[in-house]
C-alpha cells in the first residue's frame, strides 16, 4: 500500500482517467433498453404519417353540420366504414359522411370528425350500424346518421406530422434508452440501433466469516450483505451486474475466482481486504497481479483522505486490462466508496458526459453540531427535503451501520478542513435518490 494519502478527487480523477466507453454495437430495440445511443437519430417519415381521428365517430364535412342540435340535426348519408388501416378510402361528398374509428386515415372530402356520442349511432338505419369493408356504400338508401352538434374544421383530427416531422432529430447522440425512447424508435421504423453497450460489473466479496442470507449463522460469522448491495447498485447505475458468493480468506481461491470472472466482466468490483489486517487477502492476491505476464497492468492499494472508506485499491487485471476496484468490507465504506468511485466508472464505461451523482446546498437539521477529523473528507448519511432545503443526519458515523443506510437518501459532505457544522449552517449533500 502506498504512503501517500490521496484526496477523494485524485482518485477519482485517476480512475476516470483509466477508463474508456465501451465501444458500440449495433443492437435490436429489447435489447438496447439502458444503453446509450452513440448517432443522433433522425425521422425518416412524420408522425403520424397521415391525417387519422382521434375519436370513434364520423367523418364529415363541416357545412354539412353547421347548426346541427338535439331539435335539428343534420341528417346524413353514411358512404362506408373507415377502419385503422384502411386504404382505398370512400370521398366523402355533400351530405355524406364515413363511420371512422380512432386511427383510421381521414378519408378525402371530409373536414373534420364528430364523435359518436354527438350523434344517434347510426340508429336511423341498420345498414350504418353494421361495420362494413372500407369504401363500401351501405345497401339502399337507409345508411344514414344523424348529427346533434356542429364541428369545427379539424375537429378531432390528429394532423400529418402533428408529432414529428420527416428530418426531424428523433433521439440525439447520448441519450439512455428508456421505454419512451425504446417506443419512438419503433414508432419511427427503426428495428435495431447504435448505441454502447450496458457495462457488465462482477461483484465479489471476500471474508471466512460471511455467509449467505438463507442460511445459518455460527458463532462469528455475518451474512454477506455488501454483495447484494453493491450488485443492485451496479443495476440502478445502469449496468449488468453479477453477483459472485462470497470467497473465504485465501489468496489463490481469490486470484482463481477473479481470473474466471473476466470472461464476463468489463468492471471488476472487490469488498474487503484492503487494509492493514492479517487476513487482508486482496492485497495479498492482487499486489503484483499482471505485473510479469501484461505490463502496464495491476493493481495499487491507497490511503484516501476520507471517512468513512480510507482504504482503496485500484488499477487493471488481465489480458484486456479489465479495470478493478477494491473497496473496504464494512457495508457504509463499501456503499460509500461505490457511489463516489465505481459510479461514476459504470457511467463512463456508457459514454455518459455526466457521470457524478446531483448535489445540493442544504441547511443542517441537527440538535447538536457534527464533528469530523481535520484533514479528511466526510460522508454522512442524511434525509434530504428539497421542498423545505434541509438536511437532516441519520444514525451516527459508524461505518457498519446498515440499518441507518438504509433510510437515507443522501450523503452529507463535510470538507477536509471543516472540524465542526453547526445546525443551520449550509452542507453540500449528494443525492442517492
Amino acid at each position: 500500500m502506498s504512503s501517500t494519502i490521496w484526496s477523494v478527487d485524485d482518485h477519482l480523477e485517476d480512475i476516470l482517467s483509466a477508463i474508456r466507453p465501451l465501444d458500440p454495437i449495433e443492437l435490436q430495440l429489447p435489447d438496447a433498453q439502458g444503453c446509450v445511443l452513440v448517432e443522433d437519430v433522425t425521422v425518416p417519415v412524420a408522425l403520424p404519417p397521415f391525417d387519422n381521428s382521434s375519436m370513434d365517430g364520423y367523418a364529415v364535412r363541416v357545412a354539412d353540420v353547421a347548426g346541427a342540435s338535439e331539435e335539428f340535426p343534420a341528417v346524413l348519408t353514411v358512404i362506408g366504414d373507415v377502419a385503422a388501416g384502411s386504404d382505398g378510402l370512400p370521398t366523402v361528398g355533400p351530405g355524406q359522411a364515413a363511420r371512422i374509428m380512432t386511427g383510421a386515415p381521414l378519408p378525402p372530402g371530409a373536414q373534420a370528425v364528430v364523435p359518436v356520442e354527438w350523434t344517434d349511432g347510426g340508429a336511423g338505419g341498420g345498414a350504418a350500424s353494421t361495420m362494413r369493408p372500407a369504401g363500401q356504400a351501405p345497401e339502399g338508401a337507409s345508411g344514414e346518421v344523424r348529427v346533434h352538434r356542429p364541428a369545427q374544421e379539424r375537429a378531432h383530427v390528429r394532423a400529418r406530422g402533428s408529432d414529428v416531422q420527416a428530418g426531424d432529430l428523433a433521439l440525439a447522440a447520448g441519450t439512455v434508452l428508456g421505454p419512451p425512447q425504446i417506443g419512438l424508435l419503433a414508432a419511427i421504423g427503426r428495428g435495431t440501433v447504435r448505441v454502447r453497450p450496458r457495462p457488465r460489473v462482477v461483484v465479489l466479496s471476500t471474508g471466512s466469516e460471511l455467509v449467505q442470507p438463507g442460511e445459518k449463522l455460527a458463532e462469528g460469522q455475518i451474512y454477506d450483505s455488501n454483495s447484494f448491495a453493491l450488485a443492485a447498485a451496479a443495476r440502478d447505475a445502469g449496468a449488468i451486474s453479477y453477483r459472485v458468493g462470497a470467497v473465504t480468506d485465501d489468496a489463490e481461491t481469490l486470484r482463481s475466482t477473479i481470473e474466471d470472472q473476466l470472461i464476463r466482466a468489463d468492471l471488476l468490483v472487490t469488498t474487503g481486504g484492503v487494509s492493514v489486517g492479517a487476513y487482508d487477502v486482496v492485497k495479498e492476491a492482487l499486489a503484483s497481479v499482471g505485473d510479469e505476464d501484461v505490463p502496464g497492468s495491476g493493481i495499487d492499494f491507497r490511503r484516501l483522505a476520507m471517512q468513512p472508506g480510507k482504504p482503496q485499491g485500484f488499477g487493471s487485471i488481465g489480458p484486456e486490462h479489465t479495470p478493478l476496484l477494491a473497496l473496504p468490507g464494512n457495508p457504509v465504506s463499501s456503499y460509500v466508496s461505490f457511489e463516489l468511485f465505481v459510479r461514476p466508472a459504470i457511467r463512463a464505461l456508457m459514454g455518459l458526459p455526466d457521470v457524478h451523482r446531483p448535489t445540493a446546498r442544504a441547511v443542517l437539521a441537527a440538535d447538536k453540531a457534527l464533528t469530523s477529523p481535520e484533514g479528511k473528507r466526510q460522508f454522512l448519511r442524511g434525509t434530504y427535503d428539497q421542498e423545505a432545503g434541509r438536511v437532516t443526519p441519520v444514525g451516527g458515523a459508524g461505518s457498519h451501520l446498515v440499518a441507518a443506510l438504509a433510510h437515507a437518501d443522501c450523503l452529507i459532505v463535510v470538507p477536509e478542513a471543516t472540524t465542526s457544522v453547526e445546525p443551520g449552517a449550509g452542507v453540500d449533500v449528494v443525492l442517492l435518490g
